[in-house]
């Protein structure tokens, strides 16, 4: 063995905690951070804002809000055709300049329509985003590296969100919801920041590995293995959108507990994903991202009936003296298992789900493909609150059943999100 050979490079803390290599990435790390925050400090709070400071009717202010959100469907697949054109770079830098303008025009919204119309803009700039963001991840790092850096970024997404949310939560609570117009102005200032930093990164496209696609995958079979993927993926997007849609009113309404439990839940999901994702991503998860699928949809259906458990007869922890003794530390003990389950699949699901989006085929990072993967996201957050809603009515157990349900099929369907077998030739005997 020769002295190269025989010697290794000593780990280090970013090796322990499963941390890509982030020497030059400066500018994509900050405007992932900034991107982030922005998120944090205003998305949740668009409903007060114009409510109680522009003294719209709350019903309006939903169905517009609502209505905005569905007029940008289309646009992740115009994002998409835009980034096969210029580059995903200049995709991201314009989704941050169109949010900024979306925020910053909630100052001038007085009419229903008009908050139809920002919410057009805003969740556009959040569709071009998320529809280009996977496929500028490839152009910025190696490919052995991505699902790692799918996961750094996931954990740093999670990190902004809260910091954000503090932020907000901090300036609401000394200055009153009058802080709100500050904080807009504030926000959209993030956005053209966040563009700033992205519009000065140096890409590259990833390199062909020399074999024609024609000889790995049809058209026909491209489009094929990226519809399965995006029905796998949403379940994964309902179970997103359960934990800011469904879990407050579930906890509140069917388990009789504080408002407080939806925050303190929030905060370990929030706690658990930043600190664990690349560790867990590097250290524990399965190599292959179909098996790190399937075990996270296992872990999720887990997950859900840890969910379903305190709002099963003789449990649910409902005020007064009926409550059966001990049910809301029941309850307390089950949530924070769900929650715990639920941030593990997330570690476990989301960077690899992520990574077969780029990776599934030959042609997987161009526009016509993110654009559908992204779709499956908007339509699943657009389609979630009235269908947990809907659900919960009709009884406590239903929303969780029918997410636990959606998950084994995933676990039942990943085995097929396998690339394509390059076609080899056999050498002469």
């Amino acid at each position: 063995m020769s002295a190269a050979a025989g010697t290794r490079r000593p780990r280090t803390a970013a090796d322990r905690l499963g941390l890509p290599v982030l020497r030059g990435h400066g500018l994509f790390i900050t405007g992932n951070l900034i991107d982030s925050v922005g998120n944090g400090m205003l998305l949740p709070l668009g409903l007060l804002y114009f409510t109680d400071v522009q003294g719209l009717p709350l019903g309006q202010v939903g169905a517009a809000m609502t209505a905005g959100q569905a007029l940008a469907l289309p646009v992740t697949f115009l994002a998409g055709r835009l980034m096969d054109r210029v580059g995903p770079k200049r995709v991201v830098v314009w989704a941050n300049v169109l949010s900024a303008a979306g925020f910053a025009l909630f100052l001038l919204a007085r009419e229903p329509w008009h908050v139809a119309g920002v919410y057009v803009l805003v969740q556009a700039g959040i569709n071009m985003y998320f529809t280009a963001q996977r496929t500028l991840i490839t152009h910025i790092t190696k490919a052995d590296e991505r699902r790692s850096w799918f996961a750094f970024t996931g954990s740093l997404r999670n990190v902004g969100l809260a910091a954000g949310s503090a932020a907000a939560a901090g300036a609401l609570t000394a200055f009153g919801n009058g802080s709100l117009r500050w904080l807009i102005a504030a926000d959209a200032a993030t956005y053209l920041l966040a563009a700033a930093c992205f519009a000065a990164l140096t890409t590259r496209p990833p390199q062909p590995d020399g074999t024609p696609p024609s000889a790995l995958v049809t058209r026909s079979d491209h489009t094929r293995r990226h519809l399965l993927l995006v029905a796998v993926n949403l379940p994964y997007v309902l179970a997103q959108a359960a934990l800011s849609v469904l879990v407050a009113v579930y906890t509140t309404r069917a388990l009789g507990l504080p408002a407080s439990a939806a925050s303190l839940l929030f905060v370990i999901n929030t706690v658990i994903v930043s600190a664990c994702s690349t560790a867990v991503t590097a250290h524990v998860a399965p190599k292959a991202p179909r098996r790190a699928v399937a075990a996270g949809y296992l872990i999720m259906t887990v997950g859900m009936a840890a969910f379903a458990l305190p709002a099963l007869p003789g449990l649910a922890a409902l005020p007064g003296p009926a409550a059966p003794p001990g049910a809301a530390a029941t309850a307390w003990t089950a949530l924070v298992v769900a929650i715990a389950l639920f941030s593990v699949a997330e570690i476990l699901l989301g960077p690899a789900l992520s990574e077969l989006s780029v990776s599934l085929t030959p042609q997987a990072a161009g526009g016509f493909t993110q654009g559908l993967y992204q779709f499956s996201w908007a339509v699943g957050m657009v389609a979630a609150p009235a269908l947990f809603t809907l659900l919960l009515e009709a009884g406590p157990l239903l929303p969780w059943g029918v997410e636990a349900a959606a998950c084994l099929i995933g676990v039942l369907a990943a085995p097929a999100l396998k690339a394509p077998n390059r076609h080899r030739r056999r050498s002469p005997r």
